[in-house]
């Protein structure tokens, strides 16, 4: 299961740079999404198995499951997440916060029967959301371009590559590395369908309200990772930066009528 694993965080890593180097005769609509097209066929591929596959999946487990334990199923994944968050905290040096996210950890495994209640945030103990991917934007590493991954969905070359790297943080890799069989991937499976089945309710806002569903995921999602890069607070542009750019656009427009 191990080399299974490694394997697959090594693809993630390799279809980030063939993707880019591939794509590059591609075009496209924005400068970070030069392989629209790709995208827009994973894009696709991954809608179409979610339709016959993971979403009547998860709309039989939210059917049948009481809300109360799939509530702790979530709290229980969500702790288990939180190992990963730490472990970011401190690659960050975010020292204050990475104590307070061990103290979640600490209290949610104990008190909280291994997560599945969240006591953490009823005493006041903040939820936060670490990867390695917002890591390498802490320290500078930009997006790279916008990325559709098969399965995992929206995503970027750096947080692709973070993706891999968060692999091994995450508990439930040692403990599929531990296993033999459909336990291997029983771990995986479960998390996905919870998390598919707390998506339902915000899928029929987003099928209502998004005219074109890829490129609404497309900035959702990148405006959603810069927020997190910055926790909250993205540099805004300049406003002598726009109106330079304004400038620039006006003399390319009074070229082309000299050309004409």
């Amino acid at each position: 299961m191990q080399k299974i694993i490694f394997n697959s965080v090594l693809w993630l890593f390799l279809f980030s740079c063939t993707t880019i180097i591939s794509g590059c005769a591609t075009t496209s609509s924005t400068a970070q999404d030069p392989f629209e097209g790709f995208n827009r066929g994973m894009f696709a591929f991954n809608e179409g198995l979610d339709k016959v596959v993971l979403k009547p999946v998860a709309k039989g487990y939210k059917a049948v499951m009481p809300e109360p334990i799939n509530q702790g199923v979530t709290n229980f994944f969500s702790n288990l997440g939180d190992i990963i968050v730490i472990a970011n905290n401190l690659l960050q040096f975010k020292f204050t916060q990475a104590a307070s996210d061990t103290g979640r950890v600490v209290l949610n495994s104990t008190v909280g029967l291994l997560g599945f209640f969240d006591i953490a945030s009823k005493v006041g103990f903040q939820k936060h959301d670490e990867d390695f991917g917002q890591t390498l934007g802490y320290w500078g590493l930009g997006n790279g371009p916008y990325l559709v991954l098969p399965l995992f969905g929206p995503s970027s070359a750096r947080d692709a590559f973070g993706l891999g790297a968060d692999t091994f943080l995450d508990p439930l890799y040692y403990y599929s590395s531990s296993k033999s069989g459909v336990k291997t991937i029983a771990p995986y499976a479960a998390k996905a369908v919870d998390d598919r089945s707390n998506l339902l309710a915000a899928e029929k806002v987003l099928d209502t309200a998004a005219l074109d569903k890829y490129a609404y995921l497309r900035d959702a999602y990148l405006a959603r990772r810069e927020y997190l890069v910055y926790d909250g607070n993205p540099p805004e542009e300049d406003e002598d930066d726009l109106l330079f750019e304004d400038d620039e656009d006006d003399v390319d427009d009074e070229d082309d009528e000299d050309d004409e």
